[in-house]
């Protein structure tokens, strides 16, 4: 990716800072230390980089490794990263549905179902694509059986909204949007799926950090439809706090529904 070469450039381009005293570590004159959550002071960052230069350096470098990820087994292309903040979304909403447009050979449907099974042992994922590659998947791993729903078909299409619908009901449910990532595509989705979303409920837009960015060829995708769907509809806010471990593919992609 292109990212890789503005990463080096980026740090071939920045001085080298002089090595700073004891008192210049701890802290600017004027300026206390962050507090983490317990009130303790974090250390001082050591990094010369701007934060958004690291952070998308790191996606970058986590663009290419995520080919190699899987769960229990199965090939799952997720970022880490971005799995732990989802967890963190799922434990805190505890939805009865997650709705996961994209299934691939159903390792993220997978991963999302083992996390939801331990705050909600009735809540159950429902994964949707255009290709059936997770019957494997779906045959042989325990928890497919146990708490996934497989529906065949694009996920924009009115007979597979309505089963989706159909199934929710009067649940809550949180939307974890991963499949075509066209801006038309995604914010179809958005403009679709919103309505399932209880307030406090999030629906997770995947892969905005890959929009214009080549070989991926995506042009204008994910990021570009959460911006004209915010524009559009201001039941959602993006949560940037979601983002806060950087390295994210979601910029702009936590959405949380306020009202």
């Amino acid at each position: 990716m292109l990212g890789a070469f503005a990463c080096a450039s980026a740090v071939a381009a920045q001085p080298t800072p002089a090595p700073a005293t004891p008192a210049e570590a701890q802290s600017t004159p004027g300026t206390p230390l962050p507090k983490d959550k317990h009130g303790k002071a974090a250390p001082p960052p050591t990094c010369a980089l701007p934060k958004d230069q690291v952070s998308d350096c790191f996606a970058d470098h986590l663009a290419r490794e995520v080919l190699h990820n899987t769960w229990f087994g199965i090939p799952t292309l997720q970022n880490p990263l971005d799995v732990w903040i989802t967890q963190e979304i799922i434990s805190q909403t505890k939805p009865d549905f997650i709705v996961e447009a994209g299934t691939f050979v159903g390792g993220s449907a997978a991963l999302w179902a083992t996390i939801l099974e331990q705050v909600n042992p009735k809540g159950r994922v429902i994964t949707i694509d255009i290709h059936d590659a997770s019957k494997k998947t779906r045959e042989t791993l325990p928890i497919f059986k146990r708490r996934i729903d497989f529906l065949l078909g694009s996920s924009t299409a009115p007979e597979t909204f309505a089963k989706v619908k159909r199934r929710v009901g009067k649940g809550s449910a949180m939307v974890i949007l991963d499949s075509g990532h066209t801006e038309h595509h995604v914010l179809d989705e958005l403009r679709l799926y919103a309505p399932l979303v209880h307030v406090g409920g999030y629906i997770v837009v995947q892969d905005g950090f890959f929009d214009g960015k080549q070989p991926t060829g995506f042009g204008p995708g994910p990021k570009a439809a959460v911006e004209a769907f915010l524009a559009e509809n201001d039941a959602f806010v993006a949560d940037r706090d979601r983002e806060r471990l950087m390295g994210s593919f979601n910029p702009m992609g936590f959405l949380r529904r306020v009202k």
